[in-house]
């Protein structure tokens, strides 16, 4: 077994051969390619492979001499990305090239050359979510996660685990989007978790908020408390302005999480008044916004139209180029979902909650999609579509089990809403035609759903 992997020793005799067959240059490119964990393009080998006796000038060309030897075509481009070469190394090949790079000596320093490309482009990614290419940000991350998880785990540094603890932690917090918006909650928070754990100094302020934000998302805002007031000290100490900006947007979200509507909204406000525009890290302020109208949704419909009405505002400060914030966008739908079936337009207010829905669901949020499809369940309650409303909710079940486990607990208002909307379900189709519907909405999935009119 080479990396929880069966291969063969047919397969590893083969690999040694090829080796063998190779000239100085290629077996050096070789050894150093061993590091990758995943596929990897021209750039990156430059990057990670290139120095000493294997200049930058030369691995382009020592890379076309080696690649029909060792490294199979991989075609992973994005729609729109630049057309270029990206290649694998099959696991015999890369488990002689491992052992031979151990042998020469030069294994660490490869190593903390690759964890420092990781750590680049962890930033890049998040340098796209921030300009509204969200999407090909989510991708980028997704794709590179093999890489980026090896990075992120300090017990793999060359040194000591504390001697890389803070790559391994600025790697996690860059791609904070994959983990909060995109819902690998579980997976960003047992990757931070770890990396902290063997962070040699006091952990940086950034760090104990996105800790706090997992610990929410989580449907653990009893975990996140005391992290805020670790993150804000640590903000403070550092004069990290933003991220004062940013632990007030989660305070928010946290009281509004536990039903303190008055609290959340005042948090959102001074979010909003410590975040620049446009930030260069976290939630933007759309996000802002649409988090102060979901507070304010209830109990000043009035406020919260004006602050849905702040968004187009918003984007037109942005940078020319910048995408749409399709998180923030979300949860603006969610809000005017709201909004309308507090005035009664409950058929707008069922459309404003399925593009809530489809748009946590194309993100990957799986704590955002089932808020969306519960309040749609609501809705189609109130304009007679039982059975319809219970496929949701049974679609909900299994998406928040998955993501979560059976020991989740949704929001304060969420809970509420669930269970009036079970007892009317109940009145409506009786236990035996819930328990049907139920199953039947688990089995077709959110997915489906959200493409019901």
């Amino acid at each position: 077994m080479l990396w929880g992997e069966p291969v063969t020793a047919g397969q590893l005799a083969a690999a040694e051969s090829g080796y063998a067959r190779c000239g100085p240059e290629e077996r050096l490119l070789w050894e150093r390619l061993s590091v990758f964990e995943g596929v990897f393009c021209r750039d990156a080998v430059r990057e990670v492979c290139a120095s000493g006796t294997l200049p930058p000038t030369r691995v382009q060309t020592v890379l076309d001499r080696l690649a029909p030897l060792a490294l199979l075509p991989v075609d992973d481009l994005f729609d729109g990305e630049e057309d270029a070469p990206r290649y694998w190394m099959p696991l015999p090949v890369r488990a002689v090239g491992a052992r031979r790079l151990t042998e020469r000596g030069d294994r660490p320093s490869v190593v903390l050359r690759h964890r420092g490309w990781c750590a680049r482009l962890a930033r890049r990614a998040a340098d796209r979510w921030q300009s509204g290419r969200q999407l090909d940000a989510r991708d980028l991350a997704l794709r590179e996660l093999p890489d980026l998880a090896a990075a992120m785990d300090p017990t793999t540094a060359p040194l000591s685990p504390g001697a890389e603890a803070g790559t391994s932690v600025e790697t996690a917090v860059s791609l904070w989007f994959l983990w909060v918006a995109c819902g690998r909650v579980a997976e960003g928070r047992a990757r931070l978790r770890h990396a902290l754990a063997l962070h040699p100094g006091p952990p940086p302020a950034r760090a104990l908020w996105l800790a706090a934000h997992l610990e929410l998302e989580a449907g653990r805002p009893e975990d996140a408390d005391p992290l805020l007031v670790r993150a804000w000290a640590a903000a403070v100490r550092d004069g990290d302005d933003r991220c004062l900006g940013l632990l007030a947007q989660l305070r928010g979200s946290t009281a509004l999480y536990q039903g303190r509507t008055r609290a959340a909204a005042a948090e959102f406000r001074e979010a909003l008044a410590l975040t620049e525009v446009p930030p260069d890290f976290g939630p933007g302020r759309e996000m802002g916004w649409a988090g102060l109208a979901l507070a304010l949704a209830r109990t000043d419909p009035e406020a919260a139209q004006e602050a849905l009405d702040r968004l187009p505002l918003e984007r037109a400060g942005r940078w020319a180029w910048a995408g749409r914030d399709l998180w923030a966008d979300a949860w603006a739908h969610h809000a005017r979902a709201e909004l309308l079936a507090w005035d009664g337009e409950r058929e707008r207010a069922a459309d404003h909650a399925r593009r809530a829905l489809r748009g946590h669901l194309t993100l990957g949020s799986a704590a955002g999609a089932s808020c969306a499809a519960e309040l749609l369940a609501e809705l189609r309650i109130a304009t007679g579509r039982p059975v319809a409303a219970v496929h949701l909710l049974g679609a909900v079940d299994v998406l928040r089990t998955s993501a979560f486990g059976d020991a989740y607990r949704p929001a304060a208002s969420a809970a509420t809403a669930r269970r009036r909307s079970e007892r009317a379900l109940r009145e409506a189709l009786g236990g035996e035609g819930l328990r049907r519907a139920h199953e039947e909405g688990a089995r077709l999935g959110l997915f489906a759903l959200s493409e019901e009119p």
